[in-house]
């Protein structure tokens, strides 16, 4: 079954390394009981350790059932570990946060086997371990652990038991415990080869091959041999064991990895929490950055569409001389003809009005508010989507007679008349009796600027009753559609040079702006100071993620063990990297989760403190909590990667 034909190997140290084996020529039977005796140093483990595929030998031959071992894949020799070897280690190598039964159901998650629990109970029962099958490592004595790590070896019915000073760490009475268990396993067929450096451990075995520096000094028989061809065994081709193996490892491995996983982490809640916590505040940082952005977006969006779409305004500007500014006098007073020019240019133009603004001392009672005082036309509320929340707009009529008729603001309304009803009250402006007809919609604060705290009259009232002015201070034009204003500016521009017969230095007494062009450049605006916040968030979580890399970098050193037993019982490295991806990327999800409820918690802080405007999306939730998967992903490769390339003898022998 089993055929070494000069086998060498040397481990670096020294001056030309240790030769831990050399010349190693052995064969070995199916339902053999074969002990492997020698002091400390004569290379009988790292015997053991090449008959089990835990390590390669420098050169010879390493035969299975006629394949030879040297031509398999790592994969492939993982998968014989799993299905051909059973191990049994001096050191028991138990996961203490396992139970019994858990730490015997490890061979089969790694052979895709399902009803892991059910088949791991049945070979602890066989151990006598029935009763003690829920109980932890520590909750158990040495030859209790060494019989789980028996029952581990045999859940995948293996057809070599390999057991490395199996009771080294044992008592007397354990001793003779888990050799009857061997003895008994090996009646049944199994191919038992134990270590040990005990004499009275090797006399339970049928041949005993002793060996010094390297080499096999003796190879005795005791009567007749249990294995060989006479043994009733079954025999398994080595490539009918990898292509079975090939069919079903990996099935239906996704929960098993999420469970271990899942486990790794709850267990070290300390690790874990260090973990999460930079990527925590990472995605509550994005999350209030992003509210923030959006809320300010949010406002701007509705301020400017508080002064309508499509709009021009036109306004007086001081004239240049050489470059030079000139004073006052020198502008571009507007008239009623310019409006009516405006209005003229059909198919380009919806609306246009003039108007004039100035400060109203308003009285009402003994209540006195300095406000905002506007003289405008009837086309007022539907270009400025300012058609009044209550009461209404005043007429052409009342345009046309300068009726002394106001519209008030929220904030003027609130300061003047509390909670009483403003409408058809009489206030004075300016020492002016007026009557109240309505309440124009609340629209915000911009920056320092109250847009409610206005007062809206007829213009012509304003121009000769209030202010004195013959003359209008802007003209508002709404343009039939956003692809016209440039030319709509334009004909604008020629019609008042006209009316007003302008030369080409007069040209500069006046200007127009677009409303279009302004709004998309405070859009523009928000949008880069959206970025630049989402940005120094983004930092967070990257911050967050090498946080995530450094803690499971620590996590492969402190289980170095584990997975070095993990792969001795048949993981391949894509197994362990897939495990520590899970946890990396768990660990980025569980950060993403809580750093959403806490962004949350915070942007509503914010706008209950500072009194800001915030606005959670959907997207943003779902970008946080994608990214930080990903953080944890990416930033968990270079560990998980670091772990599958341990060696597993290596890594079982770190202390």
């Amino acid at each position: 079954m089993i055929e070494l034909k000069n086998i060498n190997k040397t481990y670096a140290g020294g001056e030309g390394g240790v030769q831990a084996l050399q010349e190693i020529s052995l064969k070995i039977s199916q339902g053999e009981f074969v002990a492997i005796m020698g002091p400390s140093g004569s290379g009988k483990s790292t015997l053991m350790h090449v008959i089990g595929l835990l390590d390669r030998p420098d050169s010879g031959s390493y035969l299975i059932e006629g394949t030879e071992m040297a031509r398999l894949s790592g994969d492939d020799m993982a998968r014989l570990r799993n299905r051909l070897f059973g191990f049994v280690f001096q050191q028991f190598h138990l996961l203490p946060r396992m139970t019994a039964v858990e730490n015997a159901a490890m061979p089969l998650v790694y052979a895709g086997k399902r009803h892991l629990k059910e088949n791991a109970s049945k070979k602890i029962d066989e151990v006598g371990l029935g009763t003690r099958a829920r109980h932890r490592p520590n909750q158990m004595s040495g030859g209790e652990q060494q019989r789980v790590a028996i029952a581990r070896s045999l859940v995948n019915e293996p057809a070599i038991i390999l057991a490395d000073e199996p009771t080294g760490n044992l008592d007397t009475k354990s001793e003779e415990e888990i050799m009857s268990v061997l003895t008994r396993l090996n009646g049944e067929g199994k191919t038992v080869v134990i270590v040990t450096h005990e004499k009275e451990i090797a006399e339970y075995a049928k041949r005993i091959i002793l060996m010094r520096d390297g080499r096999i000094v003796s190879d005795e028989k005791k009567g007749r041999s249990s294995g060989g061809a006479d043994s009733g065994a079954e025999r398994i081709p080595i490539k009918d064991i990898i292509c079975a193996s090939c069919k079903s490892a990996g099935q239906a491995q996704l929960m098993d990895y999420l469970r271990q996983a899942a486990s790794a982490i709850f267990l070290h809640k300390l690790r874990t929490f260090l973990s999460v916590l930079g990527i925590l505040i990472g995605v509550a940082a994005v999350i209030a950055m992003l509210a923030l952005g959006q809320g300010a977006s949010d406002t701007i969006s509705r301020q400017l569409s508080s002064l309508g779409s499509n709009l021009i305004l036109v306004l007086p500007g001081s004239s240049r001389v050489h470059g030079v500014a000139m004073g006052t006098g020198t502008v571009t007073r507007f008239t009623f003809q310019d409006v009516d020019s405006v209005r003229r240019l059909t198919g380009k133009v919806n609306r246009a009005y003039g108007g004039v603004n100035g400060r109203g001392q308003l009285v009402y009672a003994d209540k006195n508010w300095n406000t905002q005082l506007e003289g405008v036309g009837v086309e007022y509320p539907e270009m400025r989507n300012a058609i009044p929340a209550v009461g209404r707009f005043f007429t052409d009529e009342e345009l046309r007679i300068r009726a002394k008729v106001a519209v008030i603001g929220a904030t003027v309304a609130r300061e003047l008349f509390g909670d009483e009803n403003p409408v058809n009250k009489s206030i004075k402006i300016n020492l002016i009796n007026f009557k109240v007809i309505g309440i124009l919609p609340a629209k915000g604060a911009s920056g320092w600027h109250d847009q409610d705290d206005n007062v809206v009259i007829p213009v012509t009232t304003a121009m000769y009753r209030v202010l004195g002015k013959d003359y209008l201070d802007n003209i508002f034009v709404e343009v039939v559609s956003p692809e016209l204003i440039e030319e709509t500016q334009e004909d604008i521009k020629k019609a008042i040079i006209k009316n007003h017969r302008l030369n080409k230095e007069g040209e500069d007494t006046f200007q127009i702006r677009n409303m279009a062009e302004l709004k998309k450049t405070l859009e523009e605006t928000t949008k880069t100071m959206g970025l630049l916040l989402g940005s120094i968030a983004a930092i967070s979580l990257v911050v967050g993620g090498i946080g995530i890399m450094n803690i499971m970098l620590v996590s492969v050193t402190e289980r170095t063990r584990e997975i070095g037993l993990r792969k001795a019982i048949g993981a391949r490295n894509v197994d362990i990297m897939v495990q520590f991806l899970i946890e990396a990327a768990l660990i980025g999800f569980i950060g993403g989760i809580t750093g959403v409820l806490l962004g949350s918690g915070v942007s509503s802080l914010i706008a209950l403190v500072a009194g800001w405007a915030v606005k959670l999306s959907p997207f943003s939730i779902i970008l946080a909590t994608g990214f930080s998967l990903i953080v944890g992903i990416v930033f968990g490769i270079w560990p998980a990667h670091q772990a599958s390339q341990l060696n597993p003898i290596e890594a079982l022998r770190y202390e």
